[in-house]
């Protein structure tokens, strides 16, 4: 499962590339990267490649991972020693020797889906704190690095109303409930990263993106607008396992990933940004409908299984407020129906 590298497809990331604020900060840095072959730091690393080959911003980029192999896969149209190095990373392990100079460090490897919060809480939250904390030792170790954490909304917890959370917001999360091993490891990752700062001044930023769709989903990703994707790219019926009525900032992947840069070169330290498209904010049902007209099939509804629903995200209104973003300069492209258009066009299931 890849994306589709079309001309079209470099276009889009040129749309989204052209409006990231101060983007010249970018030249001749070195940068480390974490979940390159995640849904969102590829389309970060895409955004890169197309900065170093179309405008020769001579960006280092290294992505550190547990796969050679699996980098490979995932970029084959891309050399690497050319386009990018790797080094490997394990974000369960305390141990990352990592003594190359960085300027910035983006911090995306985690598990995000929801059958691997599931099976896997323990190494769910592991990745998260362990995996983060061996970063925050480079960060510390290198002079005018700054580090990006990718957090998550589901931070915020539960909450009565349907209003749009802002950074400063906090709803109930179950603790004991295994499920919390998501949003409570992002918590506390978030915690590390200002106790950092406290202590060492450690340069740092956090995003908490919305609910994210595009092209780059993996075939291991068992969230609703992932499994929307593989039945409509194949002409088969959406199957719905909710009424649907959840509302969900959902944003295209390179939207997204212009947020993040956005953010990385732009944000303040120690503050905490939202990455929401005020044009994306609808129910899962609504993503659905939408999926299923553009790919011209129907929609089943079906009722979960009792594990299914022990790994759904339990809020009912995960909107966002991207404020904060947007003062920082940042403006999403893609309305969900251009975004899901090109989902489908860009997709490779093979």
């Amino acid at each position: 499962m890849s994306v589709i590298y079309s001309s079209e497809y470099w276009f889009d990331v040129k749309r989204v590339a052209d409006v990231i604020p101060n983007l010249n900060q970018l030249k001749n840095k070195k940068i480390l990267i974490t979940g390159a072959t995640g849904m969102i730091c590829s389309a970060v690393f895409e955004i890169l490649i197309y900065l170093n080959r179309n405008y020769h911003f001579n960006i280092s980029i290294t992505l550190a991972g547990r796969s050679r192999e699996r980098i490979k896969d995932r970029f084959k149209l891309l050399n690497e020693n050319e386009d990018y190095r790797f080094t490997f990373y394990d974000s369960t392990s305390y141990s990352f020797d990592y003594s190359e100079k960085v300027d910035f460090i983006i911090h995306g490897a985690s598990p995000a889906d929801p059958k691997s919060y599931g099976l896997y809480p323990v190494e769910t939250m592991k990745s998260n704190i362990i995996g983060l904390d061996t970063l925050l030792k480079v960060n510390k170790k290198n002079t005018n690095c700054r580090l990006l954490y990718l957090s998550s909304s589901e931070i915020y917890g539960r909450k009565e109303d349907n209003d749009p959370y802002k950074e400063s917001d906090y709803g109930y999360v179950d603790v004991l409930n295994p499920r919390a091993c998501y949003p409570n490891a992002k918590r506390a990752a978030e915690t590390l990263c200002a106790s950092y700062y406290k202590e060492f001044g450690t340069d740092f930023v956090i995003v908490r993106p919305g609910h994210i769709y595009g092209p780059s989903i993996t075939d291991k990703d068992s969230r609703a607008s992932a499994q929307f994707t593989r039945k409509a790219k194949v002409g088969r019926n959406i199957i719905l396992k909710s009424v649907g009525n959840q509302l969900r900032s959902y944003c295209y992947t390179l939207d997204c990933a212009s947020a993040i840069l956005t953010v990385l070169l732009n944000g303040i330290c120690g503050n905490a940004y939202n990455i929401s498209n005020p044009k994306s904010v609808i129910s899962v049902r609504n993503l659905a409908e939408l999926m299923a007209k553009i790919a011209g099939v129907n929609i089943n509804y079906e009722l979960p299984s009792d594990e299914e629903k022990s790994n759904y995200n339990l809020m009912e209104n995960s909107s966002l407020d991207a404020t904060k973003l947007i003062k920082l300069g940042w403006t999403g492209i893609f309305s969900p129906e251009e975004g899901v258009a090109r989902t489908l066009n860009y997709i490779d299931l093979s």
